[in-house]
């Protein structure tokens, strides 16, 4: 037998040959199946980069500016240009949104979308990324977590954490040490004439530690404690792949087309680190809580979950809570009701990930709103202070639930500023005909009534596009103006939204698979529920010269334009309001 070495060069050479094989058979699939598409009818706007198309203006702006812009030049349905110059679906088109939406396992989420989305949440299993049969099965065994009996067990802790962070806040409105003293100009310092401000509070950040907490013992019954410590390992685990998630850069396009350069990640020790914790704490949840409902199943006294304990509150969600749901799928000898524990430890870090970062940035946007319509907030917290007098047998949750301007403001606040901007799906159909509401003239100047799709053809639906729409919402669209909810015009009828007919829940009337949010009604209640912590004693301004931008990667956050190396902020004065004040 011959044995033939060859030397480290070679073999060198021959790797590199290989992936650049590997890279350039890719790279030919994938331009001759977007010349073939049918997309490269449509109008669209110029094609200003062959590798990144117009990817990069879409991170830089916010994208419902951008998107306005084709829009009005261009119908609400056009194509932009992706990766290698890759011609994407953009439509705004209500009936082919709910086509679209209303399909959803027939227009799943595109690979990279779900690799990133797993990347974020730290599990491939989760349901925010599986599609057809897991995830419907999925669906099905997390739905009762989410009802409105688990949603009221939970309240108290909603209410436990946003007193905690308003008595935060309220100290440091209190603390002369931080007023700020400010001349005409602006500037501040201490002197003759000077007018003094309310403390500046980063909202965001506080908001994110207050929303970490709630999912914690609410979903998991886990302390992160992020209100009072900064130390909690998992807590840090996930504002590490948050801050990861954050990023945009050439590498990240090339490692979703390319699979194999994820390899080159320069944090991927870090990574793989992050999600070692995740994983080993999601582990010890699990035993704990299977242990607890074994012990509930047998009518003995529940042990103390490992310290974790939380009164009264945490007794009542036990049971209800999604850990609970999902060890009993887990213990279940019915297949189609069964969720193993890898799929488990992925719908903890799902839930953690996407529950707490989209409620904070929402409550951060309307905190924003209210801060910058000073009589909208004035206005709120008068019906708020209104249900001091509570009739018999009513609870401050029900009321808090039916108060119609505190139900306007919350509308008309994820209508303005929905925490997810856009969506992506890609065609799974071997050919497919998307039906409009208005008929549109490709670049041939033919009129069609329908979009021609194919196979791998990707898809954006701007959501925050629709929802601020002036041909469905009027002139005054972009505006926040939360009275326009009790007259709402005819024309948002035909959105096919889950709630008031905006699209920031999502929903499609589904037809072949529901994406919808399936925690909405435990986000909404968490909002309406800090909503009036929060403003019945505090007052929120912001300084006139700051400008706060909304930058896009997954969720989207706030930032001061003149301040990109702070990163995420939503800085706002907070000021004590005293009971005889309006």
């Amino acid at each position: 037998m011959f044995h033939i070495t060859l030397p480290p060069f070679l073999i060198a050479f021959l790797i590199a040959a290989a992936f650049i094989g590997y890279a350039a058979s890719g790279l030919i699939l994938l331009i001759v199946r977007q010349q073939r598409s049918p997309l490269r009818r449509l109008r669209g706007p110029p094609n200003p980069s062959f590798f990144l198309g117009n990817l990069v203006a879409m991170h830089d702006q916010e994208n419902t500016n951008l998107v306005a812009r084709w829009e009005e030049e261009y119908g609400p349905t056009f194509v932009y240009h992706g990766f290698i110059s890759g011609c994407r679906l953009m439509t705004t088109d209500p009936r082919a949104v709910a086509h679209i939406l209303g399909n959803a396992y027939d227009y799943p989420k595109p690979d990279f979308v779900r690799d990133s989305l797993s990347d974020m949440v730290a599990g491939q299993h989760g349901i925010l990324t599986t599609e057809g049969e897991q995830h419907k099965r999925q669906r099905k065994i997390l739905t009762p977590a989410f009802s409105v009996a688990s949603v009221k067990a939970v309240s108290p802790i909603f209410w436990d954490k946003a007193a905690e962070l308003r008595d935060i806040w309220l100290r440091i409105a209190d603390d002369p040490d931080l007023v700020e003293y400010v001349d005409a100009r602006g500037v501040a310092d201490w002197g003759k004439g000077w007018e003094p401000k309310p403390p500046k509070v980063d909202a965001l950040a506080w908001l994110g530690r207050a929303t970490l907490d709630v999912i914690g013992l609410a979903g998991f019954g886990y302390p992160f404690n992020s209100l009072t410590d900064d130390t909690n390992e998992l807590a840090l685990a996930f504002a590490t792949i948050f801050s990861s998630a954050r990023k945009f850069r050439a590498m990240i396009v090339l490692q979703v087309w390319f699979p194999i350069l994820r390899r080159l990640r320069p944090e991927k020790g870090t990574m793989r680190q992050t999600q070692e914790t995740i994983r080993r704490i999601g582990l010890s949840l699990i035993e704990e809580r299977k242990e607890l409902v074994i012990a509930e199943a047998a009518g003995s006294k529940s042990p103390t979950m490992n310290g974790h304990a939380n009164g009264n509150a945490e007794k009542s969600v036990l049971g209800r809570d999604l850990l609970s749901v999902l060890i009993r799928s887990n213990m279940t000898s019915v297949e189609n009701q069964r969720m193993n524990t890898e799929e488990i430890l992925c719908q903890i870090s799902t839930f953690i990930a996407a529950g707490h970062e989209t409620t904070s940035n929402a409550l951060s946007w309307t905190l924003y709103a209210l801060a910058t319509n000073l009589d909208v907030q004035t206005t709120l917290r008068h019906h708020i202070r209104g249900l001091d007098a509570l009739p018999p047998g009513v609870s401050l949750d029900d009321a808090i639930g039916r108060l119609p301007y505190l139900d306007w403001v919350v509308r008309e606040a994820l209508r303005v500023h929905a925490p997810i901007s856009a969506t992506m799906r890609v065609c799974a159909r071997a050919r497919d005909a998307i039906p409009v509401s208005r008929p549109f003239v490709d670049r041939d100047g033919v009129t069609r009534t329908a979009i021609d799709v194919t196979r791998h053809d990707i898809i954006s639906i701007p959501l925050q596009a629709v929802n601020k729409s002036d041909r469905l919402w009027g002139d005054d669209a972009q505006e926040f103006r939360p009275e326009r909810w009790a007259n709402p015009p005819d024309e948002i009828n035909g959105v096919p939204g889950l709630w008031s007919h905006i699209l920031t829940f999502l929903n499609g009337n589904p037809l072949n698979g529901n994406r919808a949010c399936i925690g909405y009604k435990f986000a909404l209640a968490e909002i309406k529920i800090f909503l009036y912590v929060l403003l019945r004693d505090i007052e929120y301004t912001i300084d006139s010269d700051l400008v706060i931008e909304k930058k896009v990667n997954v969720v989207t956050r706030p930032c001061v334009k003149s301040e990109p190396e702070v990163g995420n902020q939503m800085p706002l004065r907070m000021r004590r309001v005293h009971p005889e004040e309006p």
